[in-house]
């Protein structure tokens, strides 16, 4: 599909979600100049939030803007999305800093992960501020300022990717990119009401990003909602020769499978003695009012040892891996030590002291302790954790950085350690109006399972609806709030004028949509009926076709009753449509085309009835 170019004023109530973004391009309400415009003014309201290194002008993105108009939309899944990069993550033509300008580079290429996004057709915003060199979890380690939080100004963003979760948070960008190294890629999204991905180590190439811990570094997704967020990482994950930790994704973690977990769910909490949350009462009530939620959605918990989690978490700071950073921040730290952040400075400063037979040892006990805590979660299909037990001011912070720092972490430092694959997802509002979420934690390249069961969360946890306390939200921005509706696509029976339509529209159902799915898809009229059945099966080779369909628009509190009635071969799972987006929708299991006839030609159900007629 072609899309017009010219400028023209971004509406003020446009949803910064990528659905809401391409259909504002499609229609010709907003283009991406606009949008981009409109992002650059927007950020002048929000300064005194230290959210960017530097804000990228409209000269600088005249070269993506351009490029868009020789890609096709319908093609590119993130056309012309805006996205923020944290400053250590290269940008061609741009300075990176890593927050120390002593340190300071202009790259002349682009990281792969930022290469691949705007290839996709993602338009980058800017590069947010961070903890300097990726050192810490709160986002007050800046020469530029403490990053505020985007609900309430006097408490912190958590770091070190602040920027990029503010950025976000307020509406400056759709989605970002930041890192992960202890948790820097999980605290900024629970503290500005985030999903938050760690993916696998070297799912995410790190070509083009300055090392914190190298052995450690995941390149991680900040965005408003899991379906934003499984097609940011599609379009930012791949093998990469140049990596010497990339990994090839194994088919059962690929965005195919996004959304399809679907069956009951065991997951591992941690026992209420084990738990920490420094006290913060509101955090505390909040988790609780979580797992009861979650427990009416039929979640059942089993409680695990989480005592050689926290173990090997407790390695990470005040073990031998203080070494990597300091080997990042080489010569720097040797021959300019006062260019580096004083606490960035205090925390690197021994790692060139530990001996390698510190680093041995520690090794030896953390695969002990992992032996011991992959047996606990072969049990579980994940394990649930607070993703920060306090929200701390920035005044707080700085009282006690270290101390602070380190308690922030207690969820989160032990999982690259051993090599875990997590997200991060807001669930309630404490009763100060100020974001909580947890975290789920599986094996490598579990990624895509625990982004599907972050899935259900999204849909079916009522969440709140927070409200800044400094200034107004931005009104063009729709923030992340309880799904009330659940979009259901349908292709065959249930067609509108169809014998099975009634099942929509007796549970209150409205017809949304006429589109199509992205031209990967056959089509089978299966065995049995009336009422005779189409079953859709995906095809990434050459044999696909894009299929007429319908999305409905179904009440939360009825789509379990409407499930329940999907006979077999069918079920429930996640269809990709002609825009990139994913909707929930009626899918096929393999066996029930034996026999079928494929009518993939007709390209839609009420096409094939018409050529029986």
């Amino acid at each position: 599909m072609s899309v017009n170019m010219t400028n023209s004023s971004t509406n003020n109530s446009l949803d910064m979600g990528f659905s809401a973004l391409r259909a504002a391009y499609q229609t010709g309400s907003a283009t991406p100049a606009s949008v981009m415009a409109d992002i650059r003014e927007r950020a002048k309201a929000y300064a005194d939030h230290n959210i960017w290194i530097h804000l990228l002008t409209e000269a600088e993105q005249a070269v993506w803007l351009e490029a868009l108009k020789d890609k096709d939309i319908d093609s590119h899944p993130l056309w012309g999305i805006p996205f923020a990069i944290k400053d250590n993550i290269d940008l061609a033509g741009i300075p990176t800093t890593a927050g120390c300008e002593a340190f300071a580079y202009t790259p002349e290429l682009s990281s792969q992960v930022v290469q691949q996004l705007i290839d996709a057709g993602a338009i980058p915003v800017g590069k947010t501020n961070l903890d300097q060199f990726a050192t810490g979890l709160n986002g007050t380690r800046s020469p530029l300022g403490a990053c505020h939080n985007a609900f309430h100004y006097d408490y912190i963003s958590g770091g070190s990717s602040s920027g990029s979760a503010v950025a976000v948070a307020l509406g400056l960008a759709s989605f970002s990119l930041g890192t992960d190294t202890a948790g820097s890629g999980r605290i900024p999204a629970c503290f500005n009401n985030l999903v938050g991905v760690k993916p696998s180590i070297g799912l995410l190439s790190a070509t083009g990003l300055v090392p914190a811990c190298r052995s450690l570094d995941c390149i991680t997704i900040f965005a408003y909602n899991t379906d934003d967020a499984n097609i940011a990482l599609a379009a930012a994950e791949g093998f990469d020769q140049r990596d010497g930790y990339s990994r090839q994704n194994p088919f059962a973690n690929q965005a195919r499978h996004y959304g399809l977990h679907t069956g009951p769910l065991k997951v591992g909490v941690i026992p209420a003695h084990q738990l920490k949350f420094f006290g913060d009462e509101g955090y505390e009530k909040a988790y609780w009012q979580t797992l009861n939620l979650l427990k009416e959605q039929g979640f059942e918990f089993q409680e695990i040892d989480y005592a050689p989690f926290d173990e090997i978490a407790q390695l990470l700071y005040e073990g031998p891996w203080v070494s990597e950073r300091y080997l990042a921040t080489q010569p720097l730290i040797d021959e300019n030590p006062d260019a580096i952040f004083p606490v960035v400075r205090e925390i690197i400063a021994p790692g060139g002291k530990p001996p390698a037979t510190a680093l041995f040892k520690a090794q030896y006990r953390i695969q002990d302790l992992k032996q011991i805590c992959l047996a606990q979660m072969a049990q579980i299909d994940c394990l649930l954790t607070p993703t920060a037990g306090r929200h701390f001011t920035i005044a707080e912070m700085l009282e006690e950085p270290i101390k602070r720092n380190s308690e922030l972490g207690y969820y989160t430092n032990f999982m690259n350690l051993i090599d875990l694959a997590s997200i991060a997802v807001p669930t309630v509002m404490t009763d100060h109006d100020m974001p909580f979420g947890i975290t789920l934690v599986g094996p490598t390249f579990s990624d895509r399972m625990l982004m599907s069961i972050a899935n259900r969360i999204q849909q079916t946890l009522p969440l709140a609806k927070g409200t800044l306390e400094v200034m107004a939200a931005p009104t063009n921005i729709t923030p992340v709030g309880s799904p009330k509706t659940i979009d259901v696509m349908v292709c065959g029976a249930h067609l509108q004028g169809q014998p099975l339509n009634w099942q929509l529209t007796e549970r209150g159902a409205t017809l949304k949509a006429k589109t199509t799915t992205a031209p990967v898809y056959r089509m089978y009229a299966l065995a049995g009926g009336p009422p005779f059945r189409p079953g859709l099966i995906l095809d990434t080779g050459t044999g696909g076709e894009a299929i007429e369909v319908e999305i409905w628009s179904m009440p939360v509190d009825n789509f379990g009753s409407f499930v329940a009635g999907i006979p077999a071969p069918l079920g429930i799972g996640k269809i990709q449509l002609a825009d990139g987006t994913q909707v929930t929708g009626f899918i096929c299991e393999p066996y029930g085309i034996e026999g079928a006839q494929e009518i993939t030609r007709f390209k839609g159900w009420r096409a094939y009835l018409e050529s029986i007629r």
